[in-house]
């Protein structure tokens, strides 16, 4: 990481729209409709990202480095233009890392006081 990032830390906690963002773009490139599809059917429709909270959150991770626009199409025969593709940066990954890190302390702790089950 470079020095023009702030500490990975500083962005948490993030906005659940925001970890589910980059959960969906750590392993592929997806434009906007296929990151809301991702997010719906990897938290079986719990979770639905809208289109004004999407791209709000998009430009808002774009400005902080957390991912990039990506030139390059899976398939640019059968795609369509206008789609922009999105790609985790290094620098969003490892805010993705220090989030999933908080989030594991915070469940631990709930753990401990009989809120969870114990994992096996």
């Amino acid at each position: 990481m470079t020095n023009e990032y702030p500490a990975p830390a500083s962005l948490l906690p993030l906005a659940p729209a925001t970890f589910h963002i980059l959960i969906a773009l750590a392993t592929q490139d997806l434009h906007g409709y296929a990151i809301i599809q991702e997010v719906r059917d990897r938290t079986q429709g719990k979770v639905r990202l809208g289109a004004g909270t999407l791209y709000r959150s998009i430009q808002r991770m774009l400005e902080q480095g957390l991912i990039i626009e990506v030139r390059e199409r899976p398939s640019p025969e059968l795609d369509d233009q206008r789609r922009r593709y999105y790609r985790i940066a290094p620098f969003g990954t490892e805010v993705a890392k220090a989030e999933t890190e908080r989030l594991s302390q915070i469940v631990d702790m709930a753990r401990s006081r009989g809120f969870a089950a114990e994992t096996v």
